[in-house]
């Protein structure tokens, strides 16, 4: 496994953390820091544990984060640009860290979202929340920047002990808090979080986040999914989430069942159009394949295509990034 797959790995990874690998990276990571190692190590479930446990645990001290991450990191982030030089450094970047930032990115980010909506049912203001998300160390979603410097700098060896071992955690003065990695973590084939049926990413506490291709959704939304209709479709006042139903039941089923009517026909297909409250139309081009499967039927194809779009062959058009005019095939496939 390449350096960048295994930190892949490591961010997606799931399941219980290796509590004693976890406690000694972070002592080595005082020490790297030239810190007195903490007086105490707390665990917690979650990342919104992580945060109500520093809530509850009362003189902690100043938080050493800056010590423990932020100058270790820049340090050897000069040291490896003046090593390689601005040409080198780019090209490493983009073969290692950058391969993995924005989706790790985006995870953390909405895991801090997460965080302070969860905490404010439980009545704690948002700004004291997001003032102890800023805190945090994200361990194995910090994944993405360890990559780039994996081999090189010392400094950072406790860092990585952490992150390969468990989740995001909190560095104080007298005492650290540790979060566990999530139980479970579903995300479609651009690495957005994204499960029908259940959470996208969960941990033992049960915190969890729900998406579908990456937008958040309400529990609550999921369950409704398989029992779908067109009326219900079309009756939801939310476009995000009736953009989702759409997705999950099907714009050709939903286009089968809710006797919606073609708006256009030509050689090449046949242009349907959704009208929806307070969104934009979704239109479709219905093509026929021209060469038969091997039972001798034509497979028929739904192509999404812009709201603006007017003709069949416009639509088929935009899909080849052409005109309607320049679009003049003389063979389909």
């Amino acid at each position: 496994m390449s350096g960048v797959d295994m930190w892949r790995a490591v961010a997606a990874a799931t399941g219980a953390a290796d509590r004693a690998a976890a406690e000694r990276g972070v002592r080595l990571a005082y020490r790297k820091a030239g810190l007195k190692e903490p007086e105490r190590i707390v665990w917690a479930a979650s990342p919104s544990a992580g945060v109500r446990a520093i809530r509850e645990l009362g003189d902690v001290g100043a938080s050493v984060r800056d010590d423990v991450r932020t100058y270790p990191w820049a340090g050897e982030r000069r040291r490896l640009h003046q090593e390689l030089g601005v040409a080198r450094w780019a090209e490493h970047w983009s073969a290692t860290g950058a391969r993995l930032w924005d989706t790790t990115r985006a995870l953390a980010d909405r895991i801090r979202a997460g965080v302070v909506e969860a905490l404010a049912k439980e009545s704690v203001e948002a700004a004291d929340v997001r003032a102890v998300l800023l805190d945090a160390v994200l361990g194995q979603h910090d994944a993405a920047w360890l990559a780039a410097f994996d081999g090189h700098g010392e400094r950072l060896e406790g860092l990585v002990e952490v992150a390969r071992h468990a989740g995001w955690w909190w560095p104080y003065e007298r005492a650290v808090v540790i979060c566990e990695r999530p139980t479970e973590l579903h995300r479609d084939e651009a690495g957005r979080l994204d499960r029908g049926d259940g959470p996208a990413l969960a941990y033992a506490d049960g915190f969890a986040l729900y998406a579908w291709r990456g937008m958040p959704v309400p529990a609550e939304f999921l369950d409704e999914l398989a029992s779908l209709t067109p009326e219900r479709i079309r009756t939801e006042g939310n476009a995000e989430l009736r953009r989702v139903m759409l997705e999950y039941y099907g714009y050709d089923r939903y286009l089968s069942e809710s006797d919606a009517q073609p708006v256009h026909k030509d050689e090449t297909g046949v242009l349907w159009r959704i009208r929806l409250d307070d969104d934009e139309d979704v239109v479709m081009v219905e093509v026929v394949n021209s060469s038969p499967e091997p039972d001798g039927s034509y497979r028929t194809y739904w192509l999404r295509v812009p709201p603006a779009t007017r003709t069949a062959k416009e639509g088929v058009a935009w899909t080849f990034g052409l005109d309607e005019e320049a679009y003049d095939p003389l063979r389909q496939t």
